[in-house]
């Protein structure tokens, strides 16, 4: 029969014991992550969400150490003991507990455990379907306990931050208007009012318009929102916003706002201190990188060669140079000449050939000294001496470089090109910095759709940058929007604007988009009319939650910080959701399958 003994509180967790507790009895509770039984000495690393300690067992404490016999990996316990150094060849110095060590004196097994389907330490490589599936062990391991915390602490320092700038913390509806159209919107029938349904929102963004008319002119929540989408590493059907908005304010008070609630993040949780953030407009991005979102731990920079080429044999290069819409680029890496090998370069033409491009044209530079015959490209006999040269100088080459070419529709140039500058840093380590925080800003109001026809790059609630209406209808493709990203590390980690406030320039936005008034009360109609009863100037931005816990715990997975998350087909491999209902369930709400 198993010894109990009488519980008191826990006292400890088990990661919080120290060389200061050396000599005072101690009561813990956790799983077992590890027995190992040395010699007749049994000892037991225990595991809590603040780390591991060691526990010894000893033959003499007879039916203590007959539980601690039984006991295997995962099983739920008790124990109470004496905290003591360890050995001096025994402590361990990668452990926060390695020091100190417990000598057991009673023990309570509280449950037991199946042999779990992977090990849960960091050093063992288990698939993410299984992880998924068995999610609740998942979340036991170390580093995913450290993610989880980091979380809470990361929103902590949020809700500090904001209420100290008298921020109002305001929760609005999950269950809300379904967009007209709007198929990445999850639909909720109702019961009361069959035929007709609810949406789950994609942003809190109409109502918190509505909170800056109502007089609260400064709110934020985090808050859950939710999009029916095709899924990438960084995305989620279900993911969280750190929304936020003020009234009375503008663009520059905005952007200062939410920089320096992301300085107080990383001051708070990696002890990091940054000046002013770098800014760079969208326009300067796109030439620069062919991204609006570029990272700047990565030192290559496109260089424009597009009035090089107009004029040049090569039709790859000379149609798109002559095409309003075609771009031409090269890319210098330096010392990748010598750096790169012939399987590494046609890899890397496989590679942008997945994003769109034709190929990958190049130009090793072996010897500058030699003209012509230091140079090493299959596409050299379609260039001049006269234009090689003027590339080499204007990309500014020097002996053991590396000069990549992009050629064809500016998208594709942009996409291909982009995504090779990337993966050119990872592979030869090019990083600068562990950290490239930046805003962009001016992006365009509009953006051309498949069928000609505007839409809006943000939303049609962004201020356009303009002095008057006629600079909106005369030109909709030059107006800049009051709109601003922000971007840490290549991953846009938060993007707002200023709103449109002004019911003039609303209808004049409206009418570029094709939005009649009729369509206008459908689907913002109750918005619409509250802009009309005193709105004040106002503007927001929303963060990413997720993705920035990401990068503030090193990992590249947005699933690794979210408690349970959904798998790239949206789905819950744990629950098996989404699933069939009774048709008894379907008929309640008034619905019936095809």
């Amino acid at each position: 029969m198993e010894v109990r003994f009488k519980l008191m509180q826990r006292t400890h967790y088990c990661g919080e014991i120290t060389e200061s507790e050396i000599g005072q009895e101690v009561q813990i509770c956790g799983w077992v992550h590890r027995r190992r039984d040395h010699g007749g000495v049994i000892f037991l690393d225990v595991r809590d969400r603040e780390g591991l300690l060691q526990v010894v067992f000893q033959p003499e404490a007879v039916q203590v150490f007959k539980i601690a016999e039984r006991i295997r990996n995962e099983f739920v316990i008790r124990a109470k003991g004496r905290v003591r150094l360890r050995p001096d060849n025994q402590a361990n110095p990668n452990l926060k507990t390695g020091q100190i060590e417990v000598v057991g004196e009673a023990l309570e097994i509280l449950n037991q455990a199946l042999t779990p389907p992977f090990m849960l330490d960091e050093h063992y490589t288990v698939s993410e379907e299984v992880r998924l599936k068995y999610r609740f062990l998942d979340l036991r391991r170390p580093e995913m306990q450290e993610r989880m915390m980091r979380r809470t602490k990361m929103v902590r320092a949020v809700r500090a931050y904001l209420d100290d700038q008298g921020f109002l913390d305001i929760e609005t509806p999950m269950l809300t208007l379904p967009t007209p159209g709007g198929a990445r919107d999850y639909l909720v029938p109702s019961r009361l009012h069959k035929g007709s349904f609810f949406a789950l929102p994609q942003s809190p963004q109409l109502f918190k318009q509505l909170l800056m008319v109502s007089g609260f002119d400064r709110y934020y929540q985090i808050v859950r929102c939710f999009r029916d989408e095709d899924l990438r590493a960084d995305r989620q059907p279900e993911f969280t916003q750190i929304d936020i908005e003020a009234s009375f304010i503008d663009q520059e008070w905005m952007m200062a706002l939410n920089e320096g609630l992301l300085k107080h993040l990383f001051k708070t949780q990696l002890g990091l201190e940054f000046g002013a953030f770098p800014r760079m407009t969208y326009d300067e991005a796109m030439r620069l990188y062919g991204v609006d979102k570029p990272d700047l731990r990565i030192p290559l920079r496109f260089v424009d060669l597009k009035d090089l080429m107009q004029e040049v044999d090569f039709k790859a290069f000379s149609e798109p140079a002559q095409d309003p819409q075609g771009r031409v680029i090269a890319l210098k890496v330096k010392e990748g000449a010598v750096k790169l090998t012939r399987k590494m370069l046609d890899d890397y033409g496989l590679f942008v050939a997945e994003h769109g491009a034709k190929g990958l044209a190049y130009i090793k530079v072996n010897d500058l000294a030699q003209g012509m015959a230091g140079l090493q490209s299959p596409i050299l006999k379609f260039l001049s001496v006269e234009k090689v040269l003027a590339v080499i100088e204007r990309v500014e080459a020097q002996n053991g470089d590396i000069i990549f070419f992009g050629a064809g529709h500016e998208d594709i140039v942009n996409a291909s090109m982009g995504a090779l500058r990337i993966k050119l840093g990872h592979d030869l380590k090019l990083f600068t910095a562990d950290w490239a925080p930046l805003w962009v800003t001016d992006f365009p109001l509009f953006e051309k759709g498949e069928q000609g026809t505007w839409l809006a790059k943000h939303h049609p609630f962004t201020a356009p940058n303009i002095k008057s209406l006629e600079e909106l209808r005369q030109d909709p493709a030059a107006v800049r929007a009051h709109a601003y990203d922000i971007v840490l590390n290549g991953y846009e980690v938060g993007g707002g604007s200023i709103r449109i406030h002004d019911a003039k320039i609303q209808q004049a936005v409206f009418d570029l988009l094709g939005i009649t008034p009729a369509e206008a009360e459908k689907k913002f109609g109750f918005l619409l009319h509250a802009l009309q009863y005193g709105a004040p100037p106002h503007g927001g931005l929303a963060f990413g939650l997720d993705r920035l816990v990401m990068l503030f715990t090193g990992t590249q997975n947005i699933r690794d910080v979210i408690a349970f998350p959904k798998t790239q087909s949206a789905s819950c491999l744990m629950t098996n959701a989404p699933a069939p209902v009774e048709v008894k369930q379907l008929l309640e709400v008034g619905l019936r399958l095809l």
